[in-house]
């Protein structure tokens, strides 16, 4: 080409073609040594990966129910008028200490134009009052409730657990008590009594727990969350739910070997808690299995362990549904109760 016989803009035109081609290549060369440094190269030519790993380990998953609960007195009485009329004078508020026989209120239950008489209206029973006690001018009836009077020294937590979860419910199981007062504090309860009947409505039972010790925290007409613990599991071989694969409906996990490699092993799933699943097939105790990075393996992948997460404590609670190995609800606990409770189980 004679380079005398080129326009300015055909040079021009040149220059910039040149100068692309060469950005192509320098881009390329520098995205092919980033992606040795990243993942690394084998002998073999094939990719090394860089995962983390778990040692499989036998824990104890413990099951429980959670469940919305009312915290009461265990002792208390409803107080009634002995004569229909209105509430003329009321002696106690809400939280008022009374002793048995003491007058809470009167009630007039004479008509107009009649004879002025006050009834008073006595404490059945000695210890505070728990409910707000009717106004002054309401009209009662010898069913009418004036106010309740409860012992709040010893206190209990009402709560109803649903109809699914009769089978694990049973005097003695332990329980932990929190309420919103006081985030992050536990409070142990026992349960002390099972409803022998089903509620036809909500279909749930009722179950009372005692507190194991007195809190002068917890007070009477708090709203409390059960956490009821139902079953042990000891001795199951776990590892993170992270580390489970599944492929064509089927069940895997990525086993390291000993080269550094990683074997695609099928494996049989049993109960999943709080991101731990169960391995009744597959997998033994100390082998290690992938749980960060394994989506990008194939069985044989060559591996780096960036990082193994390590034997945690072999006592796992239970917090989320309880589900089977393929994900499927087997047995599930998550429950809602009126929007308000769900209810976690194993078993």
């Amino acid at each position: 080409m004679n380079l005398k016989k080129l326009t300015k803009s055909q040079i021009v035109i040149i220059s910039a073609v040149a100068l692309t081609v060469l950005c192509i290549i320098f881009c390329l060369t520098i995205g092919r040594n980033d992606s040795k440094q990243q993942g690394g190269r084998s002998r073999g030519g094939n990719t090394v990966f860089s995962v983390i790993t778990q040692t499989v380990q036998k824990e104890v998953l413990h099951g429980y129910v959670i469940a919305n609960g009312e915290i009461e007195s265990q002792n208390s009485v409803n107080v009634y008028p002995d004569v229909a009329g209105k509430v003329i004078e009321t002696n106690v508020m809400l939280g008022s200490s009374v002793k048995r026989g003491d007058i809470i209120a009167y009630v007039d239950p004479s008509a107009p134009g009649q004879y002025y008489k006050k009834s008073p209206v006595y404490a059945p029973i000695s210890g505070s009052i728990i409910s707000t006690p009717l106004k002054n001018g309401t009209t009662v009836s010898t069913n009418t409730t004036i106010a309740i009077v409860g012992d709040i020294s010893n206190l209990q937590v009402t709560a109803d657990i649903p109809e699914r979860y009769v089978a694990v419910l049973k005097e003695g199981l332990k329980a932990e008590i929190s309420v919103e007062a006081y985030p992050g504090v536990v409070f142990e309860a026992t349960v002390s009594r099972v409803s022998p009947v089903v509620d036809t409505t909500s279909r749930t039972k009722e179950v009372v727990l005692h507190f194991n010790t007195r809190d002068e925290r917890v007070n009477a007409g708090m709203f409390g969350k059960v956490k009821l613990y139902t079953q042990d599991y000891k001795d199951q071989v776990v590892m993170p739910s992270d580390a489970l694969v599944q492929l064509n409906d089927e069940n895997y996990a990525y086993v390291v070997k000993e080269d550094s490699t990683v074997e695609r092993r099928k494996v049989v799933t049993g109960k999943s808690v709080d991101g731990k699943i169960q391995i009744t097939e597959g997998i033994s105790e100390g082998e290690k299995v992938v749980i960060q990075g394994q989506t990008s393996l194939n069985d044989g992948s060559k591996i780096r362990d960036i990082g193994n997460a390590g034997a945690k404590s072999a006592d796992t609670e239970n917090s989320g549904d309880e589900k089977d190995g393929a994900g499927n609800g087997a047995e599930k606990t998550g429950a809602e109760k009126n929007g308000a409770e769900k209810a976690h189980s194993k078993n």
